[in-house]
């Protein structure tokens, strides 16, 4: 039953994404504006949530113990990550989602926060000065 629940809810949550999209508006002339990936992106989560939906697991497991742990603070870390975006910045609050997820997943605290750091970097100089899209710069760095 959890997987039917589960696929109706992606289903629907896809349905709101692609119709939200197409209410986004852009000023300048940009030919594929911002619904572009939201609308690319809501038809396979439908087809999926569907499919889901359709052709639950037989048995699912629900997940317990150290696994339950591990993907509550998974979900903790980005709902951390989506709060401290603006204020503390795309390359502070990057560089500590990746490090937390790292360390997380065993690495030790040093590689964690360098792998954080070139993550985040690397993330910024693509998307701000390649792709000129600007990133939140965070309190730090003068935002």
């Amino acid at each position: 039953m959890s997987d039917r629940i589960v696929g109706v809810l992606l289903a629907l949550f896809a349905g709101w994404y692609g119709w939200e999209a197409g209410s986004y508006s852009v000023g300048f002339g940009d030919p594929m504006g911002p619904a572009l990936f939201p609308e690319a992106l809501a038809p396979p989560i439908g087809l999926l949530g569907l499919y889901l939906a359709l052709r639950p697991d037989p048995e699912p497991e629900w997940s317990s113990g150290r696994y339950l742990l591990a993907q509550l603070a998974t979900v903790a870390a980005l709902v951390a990550y989506a709060l401290l975006l603006q204020p503390l910045g795309f390359i502070l609050a990057t560089l500590l989602l990746v490090a937390c997820l790292t360390a997380m997943l065993g690495a030790r605290l040093p590689q964690a926060l360098m792998g954080g750091a070139a993550t985040s970097l690397g993330f910024f100089a693509l998307f701000d000065w390649f792709l000129g899209i600007p990133l939140p710069p965070g309190l730090a760095f003068g935002g």
